[in-house]
């Protein structure tokens, strides 16, 4: 054997290396006898070539042949040909060519797989988590995982571009609230004490501000501890910046510059700027949400002056109650009776109280079960609103304002996100509320507590309407991330922390340091974090972020590969003064007499 261990990625190979020799190293794909002469795709981390292993050149003994499987780690040293006649594959980059083998070494044996290691094969995803090793070598995960590398390659050189300094900053911090739950890590050598893994460097980037570095970013491991959703992970990634002297166009422009870059890299689409922007009102009155997707129509519209004076009881009582009328032309969905009725019982399931459904007549009228409680003038009213044409679907909500955006919203996208979408759409989302009210109906921050308000006395005056320089970067109806202008004031931050119900004394205990730091010129700055998990999958068409994470967790929080969250010794409990409630023993117990 040749003393390199591969001249060539096997992935390279075309016509133009005919009758070099070359040695390659790789797995074996598929493995197929034809007559005694055996053909393997080899497959390394550049794609898949196929080699022609004939026992009458002796590559290797007729027992290593004969042993060949599928995933055994191979070194082939050979000659490059044309394949004969017409035996080219054009789906493959190397479909032209092969390598007939000269010699042939078995670097590692595989045993029988778990699962086949290729796109055509379905797995289930926990198997998958299992044996990620494996499931890594598939094309479409190693095609994610370059997308990936790609992607923060491309973010790295724009900020580089821009003059911006790549700054770590700790992972070990002190727990702060950030609106989920920090996850915790007890100190050993502090006994009592716990540090916290970062949701995010938001307080150091800040001080960061403050200590002059003016711009800084860096490729962000953040953690939360958090009920998990189908979009969410207890660790991610996210490109993390700010920036001193500047505001949200500043902002905005840079992240445009980044989605652009990016786009560009995995898909090849050359994005117009500037990106078009809502205020957050405009985004909830007319799509029911804070990410919309723009990609399709059927806005919401207020049809409550349409029935003002209705004599329908179902929506005259809404309307008597102070809530609302809305709806959405959904277009020509070309629904049955039993379809037009599933949408009523998918709208209850969502928590309303019923969903009307209108079919727009040839003659302009509507068929509807409600359509004899109506009058013509609000039928043509509702016509005229909607836009409709005959064949539309109107599809309307009457209920709590709230309630209607909502499920009018989850609606919209249930029947609109159909087949035919795959442009991309970026969409900033600006003026955010400084506030929400949580379920006790006090107020929490909607972003974070060291958002700017735009109106420092309305804030004070009438929290409830007051507007915060915050704002996102949706992408086809996905939160890629969040951003705002941050309070450099430290007489500002403290009338946010009033209006919060956070005492003098509370926020001198949870934030002393910073609050302190901010008592020595700090300089307006502002900042944003980009989720760099769903921006890829979304432009590499994953059907979730995990696709595109080397290692992640279940939706339960589990690593099926490692077997974490895992119980650890109670010598290390004892030095970290850490017990283990007796109740949570006994369900181990329990659990291990179960077979669990």
């Amino acid at each position: 054997m040749a003393q390199t261990m591969r001249t060539h990625d096997a992935g390279t190979l075309r016509a133009a290396d005919v009758g070099s020799e070359v040695t390659l190293a790789g797995w074996v794909g598929r493995r197929r006898d034809h007559g005694g002469v055996i053909f393997v795709d080899l497959r390394d981390a550049s794609g898949i070539v196929q080699v022609v292993l004939n026992p009458d050149d002796a590559p290797a003994s007729e027992q290593e042949l004969n042993s060949l499987r599928m995933e055994f780690c191979i070194s082939v040293s050979g000659t490059v040909r044309l394949r004969p006649g017409d035996m080219a594959n054009p789906d493959l980059p190397t479909g032209e060519v092969e390598v007939v083998a000269a010699e042939m070494a078995v670097l590692s044996p595989s045993e029988t797989l778990p699962f086949q290691i290729d796109d055509r094969t379905e797995v289930d995803e926990a198997k998958r988590l299992q044996y990620r090793y494996l499931d890594l070598r598939r094309p479409s995960m190693t095609a994610n995982l370059r997308a990936r590398s790609r992607t923060i390659r491309a973010m790295r050189d724009v900020m580089d571009d821009l003059g911006f300094m790549e700054i770590e900053t700790p992972t070990l911090i002190a727990s702060t609230p950030e609106g989920a739950r920090d996850m915790l890590v007890p100190s050993r050598l502090r006994e009592g004490s716990f540090y916290a893994l970062p949701q995010s460097p938001q307080l150091f980037k800040q001080l960061l501000m403050i200590g002059g570095v003016e711009r800084y970013y860096q490729i962000a491991r953040c953690y939360r501890d958090e009920d998990l959703r189908a979009d969410r992970q207890l660790e991610f990634t996210q490109l993390d910046f700010e920036g001193s002297f500047w505001g949200q166009e500043d902002v905005l422009s840079t992240l445009e510059e980044v989605s652009i870059r990016v786009t560009k890299e995995l898909r090849g689409i050359d994005l117009d700027r500037p990106f078009p922007r809502l205020t957050w009102h405009q985004a909830m009155e007319r799509y029911g949400t804070d990410k919309p997707d723009i990609r399709f129509g059927m806005e919401i519209h207020d049809l409550s002056g349409v029935f003002a004076e209705t004599g329908f009881n179902a929506f005259s009582g809404v309307l008597a109650s102070g809530g609302s009328i809305r709806g959405i032309n959904a277009g020509p969905l070309g629904l049955s009776r039993s379809g037009l009725d599933g949408l009523s019982s998918r709208a209850q399931e969502l928590g309303a109280k019923g969903l009307v459904w209108m079919v727009t007549e040839e003659d302009g009228g509507l068929r509807s079960p409600v359509a004899k409680f109506l009058s013509d003038r609000e039928m043509e009213g509702l016509v005229g609103t909607l836009g409709a044409v005959p064949g539309d679907i109107l599809l309307l909500v009457a209920d709590e304002t709230r309630t209607v955006l909502e499920i009018l919203g989850l609606i919209r996208l249930e029947v609109g996100q159909s087949e035919g979408h795959d442009e991309l759409a970026y969409l900033f989302v600006v003026d955010f509320p400084v506030f929400e009210r949580n379920e006790d109906g006090d107020f929490v921050a909607l972003h974070h507590p060291f958002t700017a308000p735009v109106d420092v006395r309305e804030m004070s005056e009438n929290p409830g309407h007051a507007i915060s320089k915050a704002y996102d970067l949706v992408l086809n109806g996905s939160e890629l991330g969040s951003g705002s202008v941050r309070i450099h004031d430290p007489e500002v931050q403290a009338k946010v922390f009033e209006t919060l119900g956070i005492s003098d004394e509370d926020a001198e205990r949870r934030f002393g340091w910073f609050l302190e730091a901010l008592r020595y010129g700090t300089p307006p700055h502002a900042g944003f974090a980009v989720g760099v998990d769903r921006l890829v999958a979304i432009l590499q068409n994953a059907p979730n972020i995990r696709e595109v994470i080397p290692f992640p967790k279940t939706q339960s929080g589990a690593d099926p590969l490692t077997g974490s969250p895992a119980r650890v010794e109670d010598e290390q409990l004892r030095e970290l003064g850490i017990e283990v409630r007796p109740e949570v023993r006994a369900e181990w117990a329990a659990g291990e007499s179960a077979g669990g």
